[in-house]
């Protein structure tokens, strides 16, 4: 405890002196390098930094970060943090179940699926772009199947988004558009990335419009001139704007993150994007 005490007053708060100013959440990651390296001390830093509230990916072998989930959860209590996600990549049909019961375990509400699973995703390397195999079909009812698992275990499916969702595909489909009006709001919502959104140069509030409440929890994280990725109020995304339609939206929790952050260490980043939170009126 040592270590993570001191590592709080570094960053320029004791662990008591903030707890009064805890808002937002901070999805891990961000910090995940550190997180590899000494998970107790960067969850330290991260309560120290102000957040409330984390979402994992973290996830191997039935443990968080090396830790059993209810070692996990404890870990978090400690440090008043609250498990609301977690991103589940590895996700398949067949290992839903047992990874349902340790993300139940590990006192998470919404069990999120960061990409297409089971081998659906794409990436090219040569000109850094993001697809997916197989039809949107397939996907709606894959989510659909994971969806109807989750809510049986008590627990919310949630699809986060890239840029790739927003564009039509060689169909002619936008596929978030697709598995908004082809899967059941019981079943299957979503995490919205405000990021790849406006990457994707598409309209967050156009979509809170067209399906108002699907959208529970949101990645917020800014983007500089150059396009790339930054703390938040350090970039231009009209956060402010954006957060005016929250009710509108359906969201519950949002998480601030950053992909990479440069020259930017993570812990020194989290930072910068807590304080600018508040200049758009996020608590």
């Amino acid at each position: 405890m040592h270590k993570q005490l001191l590592i709080a007053l570094l960053l320029g708060s004791s662990l008591i002196g903030i707890s009064q100013n805890k808002f937002g959440g901070l999805a891990l990651y961000t910090v995940r390098d550190d997180m590899g390296k000494d998970p107790k001390a960067t969850l330290t830093a991260v309560a120290a930094a102000g957040y409330k509230y984390i979402e994992a990916a973290g996830y191997n072998d039935g443990k968080f970060y090396g830790m059993e989930p209810l070692m996990f959860k404890q870990a978090l209590k400690e440090l008043g943090l609250m498990p609301i996600s977690t991103h589940q990549g590895s996700v398949t049909l067949e290992n839903a179940d047992a990874m349902i019961a340790d993300v139940k375990a590990a006192g998470f509400q919404y069990f999120v699926i960061p990409v297409p699973p089971m081998g659906l995703f794409t990436f090219d390397s040569k000109d850094r772009t993001m697809g997916m195999k197989g039809s949107v079909e397939n996907l709606a009812n894959i989510l659909t199947t994971l969806g109807e698992k989750c809510r049986k275990a008590g627990l919310k499916l949630l699809y986060h988004n890239h840029n790739f969702e927003f564009m039509k595909n060689k169909d002619g489909i936008v596929p978030i558009e697709y598995l908004l009006e082809n899967t059941n709001p019981k079943y299957v919502n979503f995490q919205m990335d405000l990021y790849w959104v406006t990457n994707a140069k598409a309209n967050p509030i156009a979509y809170f419009q067209k399906y108002p409440g699907r959208f529970k929890i949101w990645h917020v994280k800014d983007m500089d001139d150059e396009g790339k990725f930054a703390p938040v109020g350090k970039g231009h995304i009209d956060f402010a704007k954006i957060l005016a339609q929250k009710k509108l939206s359906g969201m519950k929790y949002y998480m601030v993150e950053q992909d990479n952050t440069f020259d930017l260490k993570p812990l020194e980043a989290i930072k910068i994007s807590h304080e600018g939170l508040g200049t758009f009126g996020f608590k």
